[in-house]
């Protein structure tokens, strides 16, 4: 689409991660000096559908860029995946003068930006997930300052795992994506990464090498536990039940979510949301934000949705070693 860009809304849906407000501070901002008017757009599309639709300015998104959450609110809103209501949200847009949305999120969300976009509303998306999972790019919004959280979070568990020599299981966030356990795994010295991508339920084999380092004098042991293969506190009664060392399960959830976004997660949003600007400007429409080899690119929504992202076959391969006894 080539019409002139007047004035751009920006929402965030979906799950929250650190790192929104950041993004959406960098639009405003950078959309008021191309010298476009800036809506905000509450509660995602839900908020949308609904005309929850405020005008923004460069006051209201100063003091925001150290904040977790989303000043903006985020909801899911199942009855966009209907085309009436997606007809229904591009024909608010326009009445209240929106020719562009930058939509902050992940699969799901950038999915509703590509209905937009046929419904005639120029669209951008930028990803804000800290599960690390949208394929087209090499970094997501959120994703270091939830790696960082479970990280301390898990250093303060071998702190007490060691002092009562016990076996300690943390599960981290991911539902379908294994990241974050992979990577707090690595950097919190785990004896065991247990990710959806990689574990097949053979508690048996975990049994094993607990008793096998038990004998060696290992006293304590750390495992991470994806969120999408769970049952933490079950397979810790089994570990305890099999091997006599008390196990207990510890589910991080939410708080990942929160905290103040780390300075990469700063950055990369301020750079991500200013890019998604640019791209209004240039008459773009339904194409994503990423990051690759060093630069900040876009894809085609679609392109982008079909593409698959796995662990970094690398990380995984030498866990195998890392994690040796």
């Amino acid at each position: 689409m080539s019409k002139d860009v007047k004035t751009i809304g920006v929402l965030t849906s979906g799950g929250d991660a650190p790192g929104m407000n950041a993004a959406i501070r960098a639009v405003v901002r950078t959309g008021i000096s191309n010298g476009l008017k800036v809506k905000g757009i509450r509660r995602g599309y839900a908020g949308l559908l609904e005309e929850d639709i405020i005008d923004m300015t460069t006051l209201t998104v100063s003091d925001i860029i150290q904040t977790g959450g989303t000043i903006l609110y985020t909801a899911r809103c199942l009855e966009f995946k209907k085309k009436e209501y997606q007809q229904k949200g591009a024909d608010i847009c326009r009445k209240h003068g929106i020719d562009g949305v930058v939509v902050i999120g992940g699969d799901g969300s950038f999915n509703g930006a590509s209905r937009l976009a046929e419904n005639g509303i120029n669209t951008i998306g930028v990803p804000g997930t800290i599960d690390l999972d949208i394929a087209c790019t090499e970094y997501t919004i959120g994703f270091d300052t939830a790696i960082n959280t479970a990280m301390e979070a898990i250093d303060k568990l071998r702190d007490t795992s060691e002092s009562h020599e016990r076996c300690s299981i943390v599960e981290v966030m991911g539902r379908t994506a294994g990241h974050i356990a992979l990577w707090t795994g690595i950097a919190s010295g785990a004896e065991y990464i247990l990710t959806t991508e990689q574990y097949h339920g053979d508690i048996q084999r975990i049994i094993n090498k607990i008793q096998d380092r038990r004998r060696i004098g290992k006293k304590n042991h750390i495992i991470v536990n994806a969120e999408g293969i769970g049952n933490s506190a079950e397979m810790a009664k089994l570990i305890e039940i099999a091997t006599g060392v008390e196990t207990r399960a510890t589910v991080l959830g939410h708080i990942q979510r929160g905290g103040n976004p780390t300075c990469r997660d700063r950055v990369f949003a301020s750079a991500m949301g200013a890019k998604a600007v640019e791209l209004l400007c240039e008459g773009k429409s339904n194409r994503v934000v990423g990051y690759r080899d060093g630069e900040f690119v876009d894809y085609d929504i679609q392109e982008a949705l079909a593409m698959e992202k796995g662990l970094d076959p690398y990380l995984f391969h030498i866990t195998k070693k890392l994690t040796t006894r």
